[in-house]
């Protein structure tokens, strides 16, 4: 059986959470933290405003969503100077960080 992928969701508050302010954020996701090695799935984006069903979680403006193909591609983003230069250029905006990991597996292709 093939090793299962693993999926790193982020959702970041952000202190001044202005349009530009978020869309600062995803600019730098963009710039530091996709095409790692190993990144089988790179998104990321703001909050979808007009979504408020009691089950939505609205605490968090810019989330940012990765696979990677193995828990040691994941391990050796979380060391990788890109992600630590990201940290490093936009943790004093942040107001909170949440982090949900995941092992994942693809469903089964439907029959043609």
């Amino acid at each position: 059986m093939a090793e299962a992928m693993l999926a790193h969701n982020v959702f970041f508050s952000l202190h001044d959470a202005s349009s530009a302010a978020r869309m600062k954020l995803v600019a730098a996701c963009k710039q530091y933290l996709a095409d790692h090695p190993g990144t089988v799935l790179f998104t990321c984006g703001i909050r979808a405003a007009e979504l408020t069903r009691p089950v939505n979680d609205l605490d968090f403006d810019v989330g940012l969503h990765l696979v990677f193909r193995t828990k040691a591609d994941h391990d050796a983003y979380q060391v990788a100077p890109r992600h630590d230069q990201f940290i490093a250029e936009n943790k004093a905006n942040w107001k909170s960080v949440r982090v949900f990991d995941s092992l994942v597996e693809r469903a089964s292709e439907p029959e043609a």
